[in-house]
């Protein structure tokens, strides 16, 4: 193992080490830390009370080098998640989980993303306890926390993490006190989502596979995949179609490509998928 033996950072403060650190430990080799006083928050909230000003790949980035400056370690890891529509499935919403690991000592980052639509993110204007009572049940509440807030953009009186009906009969009646309706919206940091939990334990066997695939060239890990070229010819008219042709996998190190041809087993594409044969 190549990380074998050393510390690896956490950089969480949301509990996402409960299901990192386990498969890091196992299949890794490391020996994972946290840093109780890291304020990944500072980078951004999923409330919007801190704007995330960089994209998520950046903001994982950063998340990383923040911890290391304060603890010292020489390796990280760090996740960032997006939610939002579905880039290709209309209509419906989206988990994008980005994983991270920076290694300072080899200068390597190896990037893991899991994508899905199993996702209780929403939000809802309330006016009525009926309405709340059906946005909870429909967003898998009391596993799953909820915040209240007096409006969309408005953080002061904020309450966050709410898993008991108790809790949530308590606080619908402060907030229709503040006027005829309130926002509220799923709690999406990872320690209030059992589905997100899920999912960054899933992005993370991701991260393992490719930190265990070594460049044939240099033997750094991290060799995978870095475009996917379209093409597979046709059967009857052997015009190139939009289907996978190949994969090409590219070292992040010392920049060795290797193409992987036909990686679904097929040499050649139906005819109903061939924009020449069935425009």
């Amino acid at each position: 193992m190549f990380f074998a033996g050393r510390t690896l950072l956490i950089a969480t403060k949301h509990k996402k080490e409960t299901v990192i650190a386990p498969l890091l430990e196992k299949h890794l080799g490391v020996q994972c830390m946290v840093d109780p006083h890291l304020d990944t928050d500072l980078l951004g909230t999923f409330t919007g009370e801190v704007e995330r000003l960089d994209d998520p790949l950046e903001t994982a980035r950063q998340k990383c080098l923040l911890g290391m400056e304060r603890t010292g370690c020489d390796l990280a890891v760090a996740s960032e998640g997006s939610f939002g529509p579905h880039p290709t499935i209309f209509f419906s919403h989206a988990d994008d989980e980005l994983l991270i690991l920076i290694d300072k000592k080899n200068e390597i980052e190896i990037i893991a993303r899991f994508l899905t639509t199993d996702t209780n993110f929403n939000a809802l204007e309330i006016s009525t306890k009926k309405q709340l009572i059906d946005f909870a049940k429909a967003v898998r509440f009391p596993s799953h926390a909820l915040i209240f807030k007096k409006s969309k953009n408005d953080f002061d009186g904020i309450e966050k993490g709410i898993n008991s009906w108790r809790k949530l009969d308590e606080l619908y009646d402060r907030f229709m006190s503040y006027g005829p309706s309130f926002y509220v919206e799923t709690d999406m940091r990872a320690m209030h989502n059992p589905s997100r939990m899920t999912f960054i334990e899933k992005v993370t066997e991701k991260l393992i596979a490719k930190a265990n695939a070594l460049c044939p060239s240099c033997q750094i890990p991290g060799f995978g995949i870095t475009a996917v070229r379209d093409g597979l010819p046709c059967e009857l008219c052997q015009m190139p179609t939009r289907s996978t042709l190949s994969y090409i996998y590219e070292c992040n190190k010392c920049g060795y490509t290797q193409e992987e041809k036909y990686p679904h087993q097929k040499q050649v594409e139906e005819p109903t998928f061939c924009d020449h044969c069935n425009p």
